[in-house]
């Protein structure tokens, strides 16, 4: 009976302290994104970020460091980027459910901390996954600030717990019902995909509005002259990229002060992952292999590979010790780190796009393709649930299911390359359909799909 007691005037005073102080700290037109991640590692909410500043709001941005955010962000007077303290690195000697529970109390105690001494925002932005603790943190924020709890679905928490867990574990269980709870409190979702949306709405009865991932505009076409100089600053670290001659690539060259794409070159093949277990690898490799086998029989008549491979993430040193044991001689694999506007050239270098996103649930959209679709750069990308709302085999891009078949379409784009003619008439078959996807950036669909509902 007291426990009930207490609980009631502990409420009175929330609501006594929301009254006297809410309208005294709440910011006019002021938005708090929260990501339970590294910002810079997290482009779809940065952009929102961006926008939001665009538009005239005032922006509080919580997360963890680690990579950099993108200069726009940094350098904007109206976005104020608030850190996160990282659990301390005794947890990691804990067992796995202690170490879990122990980093969950951290990161409510530290998230509600930052929450509850900035100024109070009218709405809170929220990305899942993950969802705990932020779902019950951020709803309980709002619910004492009166601010506006709008989420942003990437995909679901539960799934990509079961990733390393199995379904029936008792935290992917937990996660999925803090999911379905507190993503029906939410005033406004958004969600990735149609197909995330109906699944929403089928099994949660969550409406959301769909907000399609479409790249900003430093996604784009570059020129010849700007693909030669950033791939002179590439060879100045990676020799891999050198040419013979002093002002020379691999790729290109200066004949009579203009540059011109090398007659015999390398194929330029580009992938960006996060090395997670929602993308295996082992096909890419497999894939490789079979390409390296097809050009030691000198059947195809194929070029040599440079295969460049971006991203951050736990799996990388096992899969690039496997790298280590190849003994190829046509096809060389590098891991680079680059500057955030180095990657956008990177992938307008590249012949040829290559995702191995499979998505935990079958219903998020990889990001990396909608970036490489902006830079007009052909894609082959793993086939799943919904893969078909971005890429349409053989009208944008082309799809495969397993190594064989990624193996073939390599094959068959790299034949007699660069003088394929076949091959030349689908890249612009392809360039021509993402030229159609070019046309809507993010900002104008963002403009049209989000800022309504934070101008209510």
């Amino acid at each position: 009976m007291w426990i009930i007691c207490l609980l009631c005037v502990l409420f009175s005073i929330l609501f006594i302290v929301r009254k006297l102080y809410l309208k005294k700290y709440t910011v006019h037109k002021n938005v708090c994104v929260v990501v339970l991640g590294d910002l810079g590692r997290s482009p779809r909410m940065q952009y929102h970020v961006m926008s939001f500043a665009r538009e005239g709001f005032t922006v509080d941005f919580i997360g963890y460091s680690g990579s950099c955010p993108l200069k726009e962000i940094r350098e904007n007077a109206h976005i104020r980027i608030y850190y996160l303290p990282p659990p301390p690195d005794i947890c990691n000697n804990f067992p796995t459910l202690l170490r879990y529970i122990i980093k969950t109390l951290w990161q409510t105690i530290t998230l509600l901390w930052v929450l509850l001494q900035k100024n109070i925002s009218t709405h809170l932005l929220l990305q899942n996954p993950p969802a705990i603790p932020t779902f019950p943190i951020c709803w309980f924020y709002c619910f004492i600030t009166d601010s506006q709890l709008v989420i942003d679905w990437h995909n679901y928490a539960h799934t990509l717990m079961a990733l390393n867990l199995k379904n029936d574990h008792l935290l992917v269980k937990f996660s999925k019902i803090i999911e379905m709870f507190f993503g029906s409190k939410a005033q406004s979702n958004f969600c990735v995909s149609k197909a995330l949306k109906e699944d929403l709405q089928e099994k949660w009865n969550i409406k959301a509005k769909v907000l399609y991932d479409r790249p900003p505009n430093k996604f784009h076409c570059i020129s010849l002259i700007e693909k030669h100089t950033f791939l002179l600053k590439l060879s100045e670290k990676y020799n891999v990229f050198k040419g013979l001659g002093e002002n020379s690539t691999i790729f290109t060259e200066y004949i009579s002060n203009e540059v011109h794409l090398k007659s015999k070159r390398p194929g330029f093949i580009v992938s960006s992952t996060s090395w997670t277990e929602d993308e295996d690898f082992s096909i890419l490799l497999n894939a490789l292999q079979d390409y390296e086998n097809a050009v030691n029989k000198n059947i195809w008549n194929l070029p040599n590979l440079i295969c460049v491979i971006t991203g951050k993430g736990h799996l990388k040193e096992f899969y690039m010790a496997i790298i280590k044991l190849k003994n190829w001689n046509h096809i060389i694999i590098l891991t680079p780190w680059l500057e955030s506007e180095d990657y956008p050239k990177m992938l307008a270098s590249a012949d040829l796009g290559i995702c191995l996103h499979t998505s935990s649930s079958g219903m998020d959209l990889p990001m990396k393709v909608v970036d490489m679709f902006g830079c007009e750069l052909p894609v082959c990308a793993y086939n799943f649930k919904c893969l078909l709302e971005l890429v349409k085999h053989n009208e944008n891009g082309m799809v495969f299911s397993n190594y064989q078949e990624l193996a073939a379409q390599l094959k068959s784009w790299f034949e007699n390359f660069p003088n394929n003619a076949t091959q030349h008439e689908m890249n612009e078959r392809f360039r021509k359909e993402l030229h159609k996807f070019q046309e809507n950036r993010w900002h104008d669909n963002w403009t049209s799909t989000v800022l309504s509902y934070f101008n209510e």
